[in-house]
């Protein structure tokens, strides 16, 4: 069977600016499944890139206003490839130690869906997500564009950081947070004075996924645990939209509910 003929889009990212300097970027265009949140951050004395998407289009060039003339940090959530896609872009790329040796040497890497582990394509199915198209992009980004030869570039990592570790913006502060369960070394970050938590993968307001390689649930709960000791007023999750901290007591009540009903919890 020939793969579908796909349209080609006018614009590949999209923009959101959410207040308080902070930006979200998305790729309308790629499957909701790897349809990650890319938040940008203006800092005082240097900005702060959380997670870069898959890097179809360069990230960097296509937002001169953002990136051009600053200093830019970009972290890595975790390491999966929808968020680690344009990080080769810049300079200062972050990761904790734990995902550091897969960011330099990204697993996996394509936008057809039938080269993806079957298993991984049912768990998918199984968390509440649609079934897959050829492709996990509806739109190309050129007319010239080859979804076949889509490759996930490594970076090498050139800082490691640790949970209890800051991120200072001049303006603005960040703790890590180490929150293990959707990957081995993910991680989170509070802003203590807002109450603000950018959260990666570890919850977002969406099917999470929990069973597949390098997923713990009982490292889950233990981030869970982690972020009900928090403050949180706000939360900017790794994917869809971002909710307030009432709505993340729901999400792990929920959650924690539906493992022990499945025996992964006490």
């Amino acid at each position: 069977m020939l793969p579908p003929q796909l349209p080609v889009a006018t614009s590949w990212f999209r923009r959101e600016y959410m207040g308080e300097g902070i930006t979200l970027i998305t790729e309308p265009h790629v499957d909701i499944l790897e349809r990650a949140n890319i938040w940008h951050i203006w800092g005082s004395e240097r900005n702060l890139l959380i997670d870069s998407g898959m890097g179809i289009v360069p990230l960097r060039e296509s937002f001169p206003d953002l990136f051009q003339g600053r200093e830019t940090i970009a972290l890595a959530t975790h390491t999966h490839l929808d968020h680690i896609g344009s990080i080769h872009e810049f300079d200062h790329r972050w990761v904790h130690p734990i995902e550091a040796e897969s960011l330099e040497t990204p697993r996996g890497g394509t936008l057809v869906s039938e080269e993806m582990d079957l298993a991984m394509r049912q768990m998918f199915e199984a968390a509440g997500y649609p079934p897959l198209g050829h492709y996990l992009i509806h739109a190309l980004p050129s007319s010239d564009y080859v979804p076949e030869d889509y490759v996930l570039p490594g970076a090498s990592p050139t800082r490691l950081v640790e949970e209890g570790d800051t991120i200072d913006l001049g303006n603005r502060i960040y703790r890590v947070i180490l929150t293990p369960g959707h990957s081995p070394g993910s991680i989170s970050l509070f802003e203590e004075k807002t109450g603000t938590l950018f959260a990666g993968d570890v919850i977002y307001d969406g099917p999470l996924l929990y069973q597949g390689p390098g997923m713990n649930v009982a490292e889950y709960v233990k981030s869970f645990e982690k972020l009900r000791a928090l403050p949180i007023n706000l939360v900017h999750a790794g994917h869809d939209p971002s909710f307030d901290g009432a709505r993340m007591h729901e999400i792990i009540d929920s959650y924690l509910d539906r493992w022990r009903g499945e025996g992964l919890c006490p």
